[in-house]
């Protein structure tokens, strides 16, 4: 029985992250609130009210496998690691790997706010001068702290600097290639600059972007496009170069 990935169906998010490592790991999959009529968005929202289950999730993404339903992207993920290849075999390997994941998940939580400092209910055009401040803040100090974090964890990683951990590829290592391909679309004049110091992480996005599986899949339709109602949006307000040499 192929999984089921329940997330909006008309945004990347943090669903973007599992999507990537199910096409990565070739798992069946469907992707629940895009399939037609009362089997979409309607059942992911079935679910979600909690009337259902036992155990319901707080928020998609949730991932349906057997009798399990799982929510939290970093939760699902951990999962799917463990289970299709994506993570260490041993339990230090794959709790620096959740960590790194963790992380990486901070890192989105302050992406969204660049464009929602306020509150997610308002709009963007109702917090737009708090936004600009909350952008610029980011772009200078948090952005080049994150991506440095990923460049040193790439540097010192005993098998080399190809990937997070270990020798092989691991969700880890898609999540940060999604990671910095938002960023690229939210601030590409800011990136442009950052990306100079982080030599090891942007050879860590084209590698992934290479992968056969991931190639395929960022050239299908299944590949929603960014957009700005997601986590990255692009508004050109908010995108200024980082001053300096982070």
């Amino acid at each position: 029985m192929p999984y089921e990935l329940h997330y909006w169906p008309s945004i990347q998010g943090r669903g973007e992250f599992v999507r990537l490592a199910l096409e990565d790991a070739d798992i069946a999959y469907v992707d629940v609130a895009r399939q037609p009529g009362t089997k979409g968005l309607p059942a992911m929202l079935r679910l979600l009210d909690g009337k259902d289950v036992v155990q319901p999730p707080f928020a998609p993404p949730f991932l349906r496998a057997g009798k399990l339903l799982i929510g939290q992207t970093a939760n699902i993920l951990l999962f799917l690691g463990s289970r299709h290849g994506l993570a260490p075999r041993t339990e230090a390997g794959r709790l620096w790997t959740h960590q790194l994941q963790l992380t990486i998940a901070d890192a989105v939580n302050e992406v969204h706010d660049t464009h929602h400092p306020i509150a997610s209910g308002l709009y963007y055009e109702d917090q737009r001068q708090e936004a600009r401040r909350r952008a610029a803040d980011f772009i200078a100090s948090r952005a080049p702290k994150y991506l440095g974090y990923f460049e040193q964890v790439l540097a010192r990683n005993p098998r080399g600097d190809k990937y997070l951990v270990g020798a092989r590829p691991t969700y880890a290592d898609l999540s940060l290639f999604q990671l910095v391909a938002g960023l690229r679309y939210a601030f590409p004049r800011a990136m442009a600059r950052l990306e100079q110091h982080q030599r090891l992480v942007i050879a860590l996005h084209e590698r992934v972007a290479a992968r056969p599986r991931i190639a395929a899949y960022l050239a299908s339709e299944r590949r929603i496009p960014f957009n700005e109602e997601g986590i990255f949006r692009h508004y050109p307000e908010l995108d200024r170069p980082a001053a300096g040499g982070r």
